[in-house]
């Protein structure tokens, strides 16, 4: 990566059913400093709940100078999509790789949701992004960004 965030080349490509080993890796590493400060860090099955949910269809790799370094799925729920599995290696992470992911995907008019861990910095990312509070409770945070919504206020000049 080079020092500058900016320049640095940002990509999503598809991901294959052979990178389930890998991301359910990096999930272990990206989650468990929260998982373990929430006393819900469990070696096998931080591996195993990625591994069940897993849809290579839905998921696409983050690739940062020709490195991978994560993964991000989106996954179409009625008239919401889930944005889920937003993992970054610790190398990348602080250095706007995260936005500049979202900016990619969040580009469609419509909701979004996610959900991320009580106490998370990855909180703020999507706070910036626009994502608000639904609903909250000891471990996770539910939150929603409603670009469809958003669009007609900006288009009213509200």
């Amino acid at each position: 990566m080079t020092d500058s965030p900016s320049s640095a080349s940002v990509v999503l490509r598809p991901a294959l059913a052979d990178d389930v080993g890998w991301i359910a890796e990096l999930r272990a590493e990206v989650l468990r400093a929260d998982l373990e400060r929430l006393g819900r860090y469990d070696e096998i099955r931080v591996r195993q709940r990625f591994r069940d949910a897993f849809e290579p269809a839905q998921t696409r790799i983050i690739v940062v100078d020709a490195v991978d370094v994560g993964s991000l799925a989106v996954r179409p729920d009625d008239d919401v999509r889930w944005v889920e599995h937003f993992y970054i290696a610790t190398s990348h992470q602080g250095l706007g790789v995260g936005s500049r992911v979202l900016g990619m995907v969040l580009d469609d008019v419509g909701r979004y949701r996610l959900n991320v861990l009580q106490g998370s910095p990855a909180r703020r990312l999507y706070e910036r992004h626009g994502f608000v509070v639904d609903t909250q409770d000891d471990v996770d945070v539910f939150m929603t960004l409603d670009r469809a919504a958003r669009a007609t206020t900006e288009s009213d000049g509200r």
